[in-house]
């Protein structure tokens, strides 16, 4: 990937625009201001307890135990002193890397956790050992990455862990292995040792501590799937995840007994080679998603792969057993009640699943989807709780491409209940006596230039004899068409905007400087934040964005100049990303920021980092999902912050996609739930709403400004807007931001079929529609650069980060008449509006 070539180190540079205070901080107050609070002093602050507080109630719920022997908890009587191994014992991880990392107050290592519980760790040689093996490799990773241009071209770059051989106790009463792999924007993950495979010290290490020790446990400190072939020896396998500030205390609280795993696989775990390579992955200028609607889950059932841990899955310290009690058909909603018991000697809590299995009578379909679930209470044993779960038929209506109409098929509609894909009872059969077209829309999204994959099945005829059958009554299904003609009505205010004003509007604010603005140096009021909306010299409130998902990231500390504006202390990058830069970049910063004198206070905003999105849908909890929200929104009201730029909610379209740790799942209607929670969450507070993202079908991070996505009308409809739609209707937020892709060959924030078509009438959005941070590409690519004024003529709103050149491309489009007046003040409309809202309450 070739950057501008004559702006790249200058962007690594002043992407971390550091300053080091010299001031001593003065004592601790809270400060109103704005209608935010500015906080100053080292002591924890109230809401920071209570925040983590929370976090700690449910983050367990997130991990997924694999494998289990009854080893674990650790009774009483067990040993308190502990072999740790493995490269995430010290170098814990709280989160993938890049715009969705979270500047907290500190961070507990998994040694320190254990230390601090009470545990004497006996392995602290052998992990002084380790760090001396790691900085030699890491020093080497970085000198090679700067020989190769250094800065932002490494954007993601990660360092594949290093092989050693260094002497190990492979015996004894206690030991748990900690591995750890992350990623980031920038760069997807690699299938080779190190990053999806275990290293080769890594395996022996593994299986010796198995063998040798009489309690182990193999932890996974990862945002996704990795190959756990070939450990067959390891009787207890656990998925920690990477769950933010409470990772390595809820591993504590884990192993002792005083939390308990109850989460469940939002991702098929298996083999590497048993993923299917259908379709293309991280090609550089098409990406072809031939596999069409056989994602994941959909494709292993479907063709029947024997897959090591299958989507759903998941188990406890107790086990449970479940029973179909009653199921019945209401209209076109079907209900099902499940009895489930806890039949072990531990409490715990059990997720119940629904899944459709659709008629092959048209359309080629899935073995079955996912339609619905239901998480039990805390049950202790012998103790049973009755689940009631239902869905409408219609939500899960196929798309007829031919026709352009969603369409329920004539046939049998199997609905099977269990606790994992592959570990379901049919409940139910919905006989559907003939064809019923749902929705009728139009075609909107281009051929992709192929015809999109259907599997070969032989499939045993299922004994349904003894399940209910009911009969659909097709005048009980609401039939829609959707009117494609409206235009969103402009306020007489903004028709009273100059012409430069209203351009003005719909560039993000920026300084001349394009890099500056890149970096969020525009932003005048929080530091550390993303950017805000232009505010007209005052006529405006700013909308103020900062990134996410994994909570709110801003600066942790900052100090106003004699103008008022915040100043970060720590810069903008990511502290994950601060490595791939080299010492001489740092020191060019330090002596271009700005300072604080003697006599500054040093302000402080210290944030809440949440699990990360693949952690949270493996909690299957909707409540955890709405009160993370509500914690996020809670700190955007506190720090001044209007827009999340969160929940993300991409597809797990590959285990190698870099970004999939800040994304939900393989399936789109657990995704589309847990988007729907956060976004509740998040704007039950005044002022604070959340920007949906990426739209759509952002599935890799190699050259992710100018690839294109190639993808069938069907799939992205049933799969990769499926989710958004879920949100959109469901949670009402306020914003969505575009993905950088193009999507058979026509950028997505380019896209009026994408954006006006189907994102404002099919799925009813109002709301505000703004780009990533577009980043001119030059170089040899098969496809062009975005442009601000079609982003507008596309219906959308926001061009960010916004720029010098942005803004007067706006003004000549006008001026050529490639773009309407009536075309922008639509789009200024939306962002003035926004911000009077903000402004009045």
């Amino acid at each position: 990937m070739k950057f501008l070539n004559l702006i790249t180190i200058s962007i690594a540079i002043l992407f971390i625009n550091l300053a080091f205070a010299s001031s001593v901080e003065k004592r601790c107050f809270k400060k109103k201001n704005k209608g935010f609070t500015r906080f100053s002093g080292d002591e924890v602050y109230s809401y920071e307890k209570e925040h983590i507080k929370t976090l700690a109630s449910y983050s367990s719920e997130c991990t997924v135990l694999l494998k289990k022997n009854g080893d674990f908890p650790l009774t009483k009587e067990d040993t308190r002193k502990v072999y740790l191994y493995g490269n995430a014992v010290r170098k814990t991880l709280k989160g993938g890397t890049g715009s969705g990392d979270v500047n907290l107050r500190e961070f507990v290592n998994i040694e320190t956790a254990f230390t601090n519980a009470g545990f004497e760790v006996l392995t602290k040689d052998f992990i002084d050992a380790y760090d001396e093996v790691y900085e030699k490799a890491n020093k080497e990773f970085q000198e090679e990455l700067n020989n190769n241009g250094g800065g932002i071209l490494n954007m993601g770059a990660i360092m594949s862990e290093p092989e050693y051989d260094l002497p190990y106790v492979k015996e004894g009463d206690l030991a748990i292995y900690v591995l750890g792999r992350v990623s980031g924007e920038g760069t997807d993950r690699k299938p080779i040792k190190g990053d999806l495979f275990l290293t080769d010290t890594e395996r022996k290490m593994i299986n010796d501590l198995a063998k040798g020790f009489k309690k182990f446990m193999l932890v996974l400190n990862t945002g996704g799937p990795i190959d756990l072939s070939d450990l067959d020896d390891v009787k207890n396998i656990l998925i920690l995840s990477q769950l933010g500030v409470n990772t390595s205390n809820t591993l504590v609280d884990v192993i002792t007994g005083a939390k308990y795993p109850s989460g469940k696989l939002a991702t098929t775990w298996t083999k590497y080679e048993d993923y299917q390579t259908i379709g293309d992955f991280a090609e550089k200028d098409d990406t072809n998603y031939k596999e069409g609607i056989y994602v994941g889950y959909r494709y292993f059932d479907t063709v029947n792969t024997d897959v090591m841990y299958p989507f759903g899955f998941g188990l406890g310290y107790t086990d449970f057993e479940y029973e179909i009690k009653s199921s019945k058909l209401n209209g076109e909603t079907f209900e099902v009640k499940t009895n489930v018991k806890n039949v072990g000697k531990y409490k715990g809590k059990e997720v119940m699943e629904v899944y459709l299995s659709k008629p092959n009578t048209t359309l080629d379909e899935p073995y079955q989807i996912l339609v619905g679930f239901a998480k039990t209470d805390e049950l202790k044993p012998n103790k049973k709780q009755t689940l009631t779960i239902k869905f409408k038929l219609s939500d899960f209506a196929s798309y007829d491409t031919k026709t352009a109409t969603y369409i329920l098929d004539k046939g049998d509609y199997v609905v099977r209940v269990g606790n994992s894909s592959r570990n379901t009872k049919p409940c139910g059969v919905i006989k559907v006596e003939s064809r019923i077209d749902v929705r009728k829309v139009e075609n909107k999204l281009g051929d992709p230039g192929f015809e999109d994959y259907v599997p070969k099945i032989n499939s045993k005829k299922e004994d349904l004899s003894n399940v209910k059958t009911f009969t659909l009554n097709a005048k009980k299904v609401k039939k829609e068409t959707v009117d494609y003609d409206y235009s969103y009505p402009i306020a007489k205010e903004v028709k009273a905007l100059t012409l430069e004003e209203k351009a003005k509007l719909v560039i993000g604010g920026y300084v001349e400087d394009f890099i500056e603005s890149l970096i969020g140096a525009a932003v005048t009021t929080v530091a550390g934040a993303a950017a805000e909306t232009n505010t007209l010299d005052g006529k405006l409130k700013p909308i103020i964005m900062a990134d996410g998902p994994a909570g709110v990231r801003i600066a942790k500390s900052y100090f106003l100049d004699s103008d008022g504006k915040a100043h970060n202390l720590e810069g903008n990058l990511p502290e994950s990303m601060m490595s791939l830069l080299p010492p001489e970049m740092l020191q060019l910063v330090d002596a271009s920021m700005p300072k604080p004198s003697v006599n500054d206070t040093i302000y402080h905003q210290y944030a809440s980092a949440i699990p990360i999105g693949t952690a949270l849908a493996q909690s299957w909890n909707k409540e955890f999902a709405e009160a993370c929200g509500d914690i996020v929104g809670s700190e955007m009201v506190m720090f001044g912050v209007n827009l999340w730029l969160a929940p993300a909610l991409n597809i797990h379209r590959s285990i190698l996609c870099g970004r999939n740790f800040e994304y939900y799942s393989e399936d789109p209607f657990i995704s589309g739930i847990m988007a729907s929670a956060i976004t509740n969450g998040v704007q039950e507070h005044k002022n604070a709403f959340v920007t949906l993202k990426h739209f759509a079908a952002n599935n890799q991070e190699t050259n992710r400004y100018l690839n294109s996505s190639n993808v069938s009308e069907r799939a992205m409809r049933e799969i990769y807007l499926k989710a958004f739609e879920m949100a959109i209707k469901e949670a009402d937020p306020k914003a969505i931001m575009t993905s950088f892709n193009l999507l058979n060959g026509v950028h997505t924030s380019e896209s009026k079929e994408l954006t006006n078509d189907i994102l404002r009438h099919e799925f009813g959005f109002d709301g505000l529609v703004m780009t990533d941070w577009v980043i001119a590409m030059e170089g040899e690519y098969k496809y062009p650069n975005p442009s601000a004024s079609n982003v507008i003529k596309a219906t959308g709103d926001l061009f960010m980060p916004g720029s010098q050149a942005d803004y007067e491309n706006v003004l000549e489009a006008i001026k050529n008449k490639t773009l309407t007046m009536e075309e922008l003040e639509m789009a200024v409309t939306k962002i003035y509006k926004l911000s009077k809202q903000i402004e009045k309450k």
